[in-house]
């Protein structure tokens, strides 16, 4: 679909959220530094997800799907007595969890790894691991903008320091794989850490699958080596946030019961609740079933830097509150798939809100609805159109979606759900 046209409507009825993305990334990453045998369920086949299968795959892991159920061996990729032969080729695609997961684990044995991938992924930064290639004296080949990186090498133990305010995802790549090196490491964080929820989730993660980080207070982290990963069973909880879409949903009046959610889940997008509540929105919890009601909305204050990602989707509840609401700490949603804070300005601008682009965050002021009677673009960015999916249900008028396909890097049954619970959507350009 290059174009839709989306009929304000409101959305009703349950809603199965689909398993976290960041929870499976983990997972099969663990199984596959595991000898032993895993099982992962509840797998989503998103883009993003693919693509950590296929690179592990590439990597040596024995990975076989059965419908959402993935069985796991990483006996092959542990094996360093292999000679080095062809380069191993990693398609990325858009997932920078991948890309920065999986560059330092391709280096825990000697190893020649090409990885590529497409849209923005190669604007988004690298220089930490290139900063300990330089160090370590492993040998790499990039190209300025285009995600394109030849590394030739093995890591080594050691001492290692990361700024903790450009991305989790270095240091998470470092834990995953510094505990199966033959040395003790430590990793120094040397500004102050964001995202601290995302490492939560790697170092739960990786005490599921038998290994053990000491985490001193997120300001460094010890890493005993000789390490081994255990094989486990485990299914995947379901995504904060995605559900983050359709909790928002309920906030603006629509009537949607999400399902299948850990409560006491330390993914950060559960953050979206305390938002919501603040703004003044009424929560049910009914076991693993959550939903939002709408009542009188009220600016606050959101800080964005430990829930990036849910962001997009809190703008058009905050566009629609009475007052001034304020989006601070939100500077990384420019080095996402696209720039998250011009898209939003710009989209949710065009609908009709009172929203303008900050350095680092966003100034929103209220208004009662969007006018509608426009076209809006996603940027290819799969949570800039489920953001505008969600403002469509208080539009006063149709509005046109120009390229709303790119959900599939994370929820590729995005569009079948919202129709499933009354969206109306009509295909008017197809590809």
């Amino acid at each position: 679909m290059k174009k839709i046209k989306i009929t304000p409507s409101k959305l009703s009825g349950e809603i199965t959220i689909p398993p976290s993305k960041s929870m499976a990334h983990r997972a099969i990453i663990c199984a596959s530094l595991s000898s032993e045998s895993s099982t992962i369920s509840n797998i989503d086949f998103s883009e993003d997800i693919i693509a950590t299968i296929d690179g592990m795959r590439a990597l040596g892991a024995d990975i076989k799907i059965e419908e959402s159920t993935l069985y796991i061996s990483g006996k092959n990729l542990l094996d360093n007595s292999a000679q080095i032969k062809e380069i191993k080729n990693i398609f990325c695609n858009e997932s920078g969890s991948t890309l920065r997961f999986l560059v330092p684990i391709s280096l825990i044995n000697e190893n020649r790894v090409r990885f590529t991938g497409k849209g923005n992924l190669g604007k988004r930064p690298l220089t930490p691991f290139y900063n300990i290639f330089d160090k370590q004296g492993i040998k790499y080949i990039y190209s300025d903008g285009v995600m394109d990186l030849m590394i030739d090498g093995k890591i080594c133990s050691g001492e290692f320091e990361l700024e903790g305010n450009i991305s989790s995802q270095f240091i998470s790549g470092l834990l995953f794989m510094l505990p199966l090196l033959k040395g003790n490491s430590k990793i120094t964080i040397t500004s102050p850490l964001e995202s601290k929820g995302y490492i939560d989730l790697t170092l739960q993660m990786i005490n599921l699958f038998g290994v053990s980080i000491t985490n001193n207070n997120y300001q460094s982290f010890e890493i005993v080596g000789g390490q081994s990963y255990r094989g486990c069973n485990y299914v995947v909880e379901g995504d904060f946030s995605q559900a983050a879409f359709f909790l928002v949903a309920g906030a603006i009046g629509n009537d949607v019961v999400c399902k299948g959610l850990n409560i006491n889940s330390l993914q950060r997008d559960k953050m979206a609740l305390e938002f919501l509540q603040r703004i003044g929105a009424e929560i049910q919890i009914n076991g693993s079933n959550i939903s939002v009601t709408k009542n009188k909305l009220e600016a606050i204050v959101m800080d964005g830097s430990e829930c990036p990602d849910i962001m997009p989707v809190m703008a058009v509840v905050a566009a629609l509150c009475k007052g001034t609401s304020m989006m601070i700490n939100a500077g990384r949603l420019r080095i996402k798939e696209c720039d998250r804070l011009m898209a939003i300005t710009k989209e949710l601008g065009t609908l009709g809100a009172n929203i303008t682009e900050l350095s680092d965050g966003l100034k929103i002021i209220g208004v009662d609805s969007f006018a509608g009677n426009t076209t809006v673009h996603s940027h290819k960015d799969h949570r800039i159109a489920m953001s505008i999916a969600i403002a469509a249900t208080a539009c006063n008028t149709p509005i046109i979606l120009e390229e709303p396909d790119c959900v599939s890097k994370s929820y590729p049954s995005f569009w079948e759900d919202y129709k499933e619970m009354g969206g109306i959507i009509e295909v008017i350009d197809s590809e």
